[in-house]
């Protein structure tokens, strides 16, 4: 629980915000590394997972910053826009030939090592003009039914149930899916500003000190995720529990 912005009370591990975007690898974000690590420092956040588009930052520029984040535990990861969708890579030094396919993706974060998880995967699907502007027909499924049919979730290791972007019942559709699967759930803010971070985050139960041991807590299924730390109201997402 946290009972006001900056003080996280009784937290467990690491909480770390696993989608952020900042000027230094995306062409939409106005968000700064040094004002992302205010506003961390400032809600109470321990663990930030970067995740540019299409790339990861240069390897001196990235020790630089993880230094000067210190001790914020700092996750160098990469958003990938794939024929299934966008993923989250977490564990990658570089983009890769090839990543553009999910499949292959998924071939590529095994050989490495890495763990990949379907980002915010329900986003605009429950609003029938997008749809149909974009000459599809609207989403009838229920959650069994697109952990069924929906390829991209049998190609990845996890799921981003929370998503600082995303609706909230979009957030609680892919949670379900996340569910029915028993795979593991990840949650970012999504930020490309200030604006937003901390909104939802991915607690680990261990403090993360390493990417090896970041990665393999995520394929253990042991993260969780919460929401509100950048509203000062931590508290677990926890759809089940909901009326």
């Amino acid at each position: 629980m946290s009972d006001a912005p900056g003080r996280i009370l009784d937290a467990p591990g690491t909480v770390l915000d696993a989608h952020i975007h900042t000027v230094r690898g995306a062409a939409d974000s106005s968000l700064k590394p040094e004002e992302l690590l205010d506003e961390a420092r400032r809600i109470g956040l321990t663990g930030l997972n970067i995740s540019e588009h299409d790339r990861v930052w240069e390897g001196y520029d990235w020790k630089e910053f993880a230094d000067q984040a210190a001790p914020i535990y700092m996750s160098r990861g990469m958003e990938v826009s794939t024929d299934m969708g966008h993923v989250i890579v977490f564990g990658v030094d570089q983009y890769m030939q090839g990543m553009r396919s999910a499949e292959k993706l998924r071939v590529i974060a095994d050989e490495i090592g890495a763990f990949i998880t379907v980002a915010h995967p329900f986003r605009h699907f429950f609003d029938p003009v997008t749809f149909l502007r974009q000459g599809k027909e609207p989403f009838d499924m229920d959650p069994d039914e697109a952990a069924e049919k929906m390829r991209v979730f049998q190609v990845v290791h996890g799921i981003e149930a929370g998503n600082g972007g995303n609706t909230h019942r979009e957030n609680v559709f892919a949670y379900k899916v996340a569910q029915i699967l028993n795979k593991p759930i990840t949650g970012g803010s999504d930020a490309h500003s200030t604006s937003g971070i901390g909104t939802y985050t991915t607690v680990f139960p261990e403090k993360l000190e390493s990417r090896e041991q970041t990665v393999e807590l995520l394929h253990s299924g042991k993260t969780v995720v919460y929401e509100g730390l950048n509203v000062g109201e931590f508290k677990l997402f926890a759809p089940d529990n909901e009326a």
